[in-house]
């Protein structure tokens, strides 16, 4: 876990114990969704039909993925690059939450498969 960028000691301890087994998931999708990580919207033909559970998933996950977003942008050149084109077209808090979003499905594949973080799958 420690091999993503962003991630250290304490949030991949973080991580792994608010995960728990990621069997329960059945995909990297699932997951980003319990880590607060996607919109819960409910939308047909274009027009927004109500809202779902914004706070259903785990808080802390979320927070992890957020400060590992914060983190990787520092350290990281392939994520400050993801970071930088996505604030051009959209805001800089949307930009920060695709990455974490992104992080969150790299952190799914790692724990299933349990194999070290390859940048070349994520950052293509």
């Amino acid at each position: 876990m420690k091999t993503t960028p962003g991630i250290g000691d304490i949030l991949a301890e973080t991580i792994l114990l608010e995960t728990g087994d990621i069997t329960r998931f059945k995909g990297p999708g699932n997951y980003a969704s319990y880590c607060r990580c996607v919109d819960s919207r409910r939308e047909s033909n274009g027009k927004k039909k109500g809202e779902n559970n914004r706070k259903n998933g785990n808080k802390y996950l979320a927070w992890a993925f957020i400060e590992a977003a914060n983190f990787a942008i520092q350290h990281n050149d392939k994520a400050n690059q993801f970071y930088q084109k996505k604030s051009k077209a959209t805001n800089a808090i949307v930009a920060r939450k695709a990455l974490a979003h992104k992080l969150a499905r790299a952190c799914y594949w790692i724990m299933r498969k349990q194999q070290d973080f390859n940048e070349k799958l994520i950052f293509s």
